[in-house]
């Protein structure tokens, strides 16, 4: 089984994953991970904090010659800004009323998790909450990513929505589909679609307010069979639905066509089987996983982001010090990180399918996990 565990403050001095169940020989491309995390904190929308970090992943365990070795694989990402931080955000540092977080943010985890922790300072609280965390996750899910892409499984993710403006009808047999979402300064292949959601970001910066929208996870090459309709705690819709659940602010996720089958006819809505040498769906409105199993069409999910509860011109709130009626605090933050989400969904979705590879085919090895796959592949076809 592959899990780990992350740790780490906004402003502290690093962010730390550990990652267990990697199989060894994987050739790691350190390149590829770096270029996930500088997409992540690119896209039009995003705050200062991203002109200050740089984020490059460090191997501190696990990995030699830029070879996986099968035991622990430790990741950090050192916070360049905590060098302005260390004086309140250094462990063995002083108390200090610098920087205290008295005002709580509606929509934000500061209010509840004050309470929950009994702290005097609602900053011990939004440290750990920030999306910040992400930065971690993207750097273990970029591995992940890498394996899979070993397997023949490709991963893409854009911009599905920005406020109202959406994109449609995506192409992903273009082969310039990539470089499209790219070059989109909202990391959305639509061109005319990407202009209106540049807009819709601007009338929110004009208003000091925030905006939300949604992404879209497109996962091509996944073999059938991976999760179980056998106990709910191992259908792949509900593994991939809880990871990207879990990503700040996402606030509902999608699995195929999922919110429009709701409203439809089920003869509109299955995907009727056709056999041409192989088993095949007509179409995939199912996004690719049935009774909770992977049915061999590209997998494709949906992650919907509510706006940033940190807005420049503030929301009423209450002083826990005092209890009067305030506006809350302001924190450096991003007008819309939409397109980042997409890079952290992508890689949550990535860390989720390996582990389920692993799950159905048991390899210690990148050797042993490649070639089990194979000969699974060369199986259905019989079937």
């Amino acid at each position: 089984m592959l899990r780990f565990l992350d740790a780490g403050e906004s402003h502290g001095k690093a962010l730390i994953a550990v990652l267990e169940g990697f199989p060894s020989k994987l050739k790691i491309d350190t390149n590829f991970i770096n270029k996930n995390l500088l997409l992540r904190q690119s896209g039009y929308g995003r705050g200062g904090r991203q002109k200050i970090e740089k984020d490059k992943v460090e191997f501190l365990s696990g990995v030699r010659f830029l070879e996986t070795i099968g035991s622990p694989i430790t990741m950090a990402i050192y916070n360049r800004d905590f060098e302005n931080w260390k004086n309140i955000m250094a462990y063995d540092a002083e108390y200090s009323e610098e920087k205290r977080v008295t005002s709580p943010r509606p929509g934000h985890a500061d209010l509840t998790g004050y309470i929950k922790y009994d702290r005097q300072d609602m900053r011990d609280v939004l440290e750990r909450s920030s999306a910040r965390e992400t930065a971690i996750r993207v750097a273990v899910g970029s591995l992940c990513e890498y394996a899979l892409l070993q397997l023949g499984v490709k991963l893409t993710a854009y911009a599905k929505s920005i406020g109202s403006v959406e994109c449609s009808n995506i192409d992903y047999n273009d082969e310039y589909l990539e470089s499209k979402i790219e070059k989109s300064h909202v990391f959305c292949p639509d061109e005319k679609a990407s202009d209106l959601m540049i807009a819709q970001i601007e009338e929110a910066k004009k208003e000091k307010d925030s905006i939300g929208g949604s992404v879209e996870i497109y996962a091509k090459g996944v073999v059938c069979g991976l999760g179980s309709y056998s106990q709910w705690d191992r259908k792949l819709d509900a593994k991939l639905s809880y990871a990207l659940m879990s990503i700040q602010a996402v606030k509902a996720v999608e699995i195929g066509d999922g919110f429009e089958n709701s409203k439809r006819f089920g003869s509109n809505v299955h995907d009727e089987i056709v056999y041409n040498n192989k088993y095949k769906r007509k179409t995939n409105r199912a996004g690719g996983i049935e009774g909770g199993m992977s049915n061999g069409e590209p997998i494709i999910a949906r992650a919907y982001m509510k706006p940033i509860p940190t807005l420049l011109k503030g929301l009423e709130s209450v002083n826990i010090k005092t209890k009067e009626q305030t506006m809350s605090a302001f924190e450096r933050s991003d007008v819309c990180a939409v397109p980042a989400l997409g890079i952290v969904a992508k890689s949550v979705v990535a860390f989720e399918l390996l582990n389920a590879y692993l799950e159905k085919f048991g390899a210690d090895t990148m050797d042993e996990l490649s070639q089990r796959v194979k000969h699974y592949k060369e199986y259905t076809l019989t079937k």
